[in-house]
């Protein structure tokens, strides 16, 4: 039998922003994605205004693994104490807090305390270590967003494109599931390289064509629900206009046929030196609006096509 050890871990950082600032891109999750380096996915389950369920896949290396989280939000005492119901071995138990503390007008701490049952076996402080390491990250990660919240709401663009095609789900969920056949189907796509890491996740390397036609590769991590027609997806590699991209494809049947809708979330990136669509926020976010939206029509158009459907009506919001 195996021996037990408790382990707290804890860190903490100090931020030039403000508290309340720094508490709300603790307690909202779904942003996550494009803030966190190792978050691909999150998703809320159950939510109270207090109380919070959700799913969290994240894992370095562009692996990511799925864990479900039990959460207190307490807003006035900028608070957010979690708690993880199914802990993988050799971890029995993991809980902890985030806290937010005023320092200053202007400046703000963040504390991040965890509680971690870990059996004694070979490999638990690789665990331990690697623990500590997603903490500091998502601290830091938290802390570097808040420091440029004055500009965030005009850096974040969200957009969807969808297409209507009378045909199989089956079929349009097989096409946007098997990305490494895109090449020569997909206007953009030139090259393809997907790997199954494991059943539902797949690591995609894409060789796409810029709208001036000069390639730009990406690299992204999908997870994929075939049950619920959906596969999201975080790119490890965007555009180079964007600091994060991460959204989703979802195909919704019905006794007429399927809507297949493409979600676009993104963190447009800081100015860089030469780019004309760098020139002001508002040509960078109709540049990327554009470009996104022209990929993820090819794409439906594609899927159209393979699903045999020869009409389709498009709408973007």
């Amino acid at each position: 039998m195996s021996v037990e050890r408790v382990h707290r871990l804890s860190y903490a950082v100090d931020a030039a922003a403000p508290a309340g600032t720094l508490y709300t891109l603790v307690a909202d999750t779904t942003p996550w994605p494009l803030f966190l380096p190792d978050t691909v996915h999150t998703e809320r389950l159950d939510f109270d205004g207090l109380t919070e369920r959700y799913l969290h896949w994240a894992g370095a290396d562009g692996e990511p693994g799925a864990s479900l989280w039990r959460r207190t939000l307490d807003a006035g005492r900028r608070r957010v104490d979690f708690r993880e119901e199914r802990p993988q071995g050799p971890v029995t138990a993991s809980s902890g807090s985030w806290r937010v503390e005023q320092l200053a007008p202007g400046w703000s701490r963040l504390l991040l305390e965890q509680d971690l049952t870990v059996a004694e076996v070979p490999g638990a402080q690789r665990v331990l270590d690697a623990a500590a390491a997603r903490g500091r990250a998502a601290a830091d990660g938290l802390r570097a967003v808040a420091e440029r919240w004055r500009g965030l709401d005009g850096r974040l663009v969200s957009f969807e494109e969808s297409v209507r095609i009378q045909g199989p789900a089956e079929s349009v969920q097989a096409f946007l599931y098997e990305a490494g056949s895109w090449p020569g189907r997909v206007a953009h796509v030139a090259g393809a390289e997907v790997a199954e890491l494991r059943p539902g996740v797949q690591r995609a390397r894409l060789a796409n064509r810029d709208a001036d036609g000069s390639p730009y590769p990406t690299d992204e991590v999908r997870v994929c629900f075939p049950a619920a027609g959906r596969i999201v997806f975080k790119r490890l590699r965007p555009h180079p206009l964007l600091a994060a991209h991460a959204g989703e494809w979802c195909v919704e049947p019905d006794p007429a046929g399927v809507t297949v809708v493409c979600r676009h979330d993104v963190l447009l990136a800081g100015a860089k030196a030469g780019r004309a669509a760098d020139a002001d926020p508002a040509r960078a976010r109709r540049y990327v609006r554009e470009l996104l939206g022209r990929e993820s029509r090819a794409v439906l158009d594609a899927a159209q096509e393979y699903a045999g459907e020869p009409v389709r009506t498009l709408r973007s919001v």
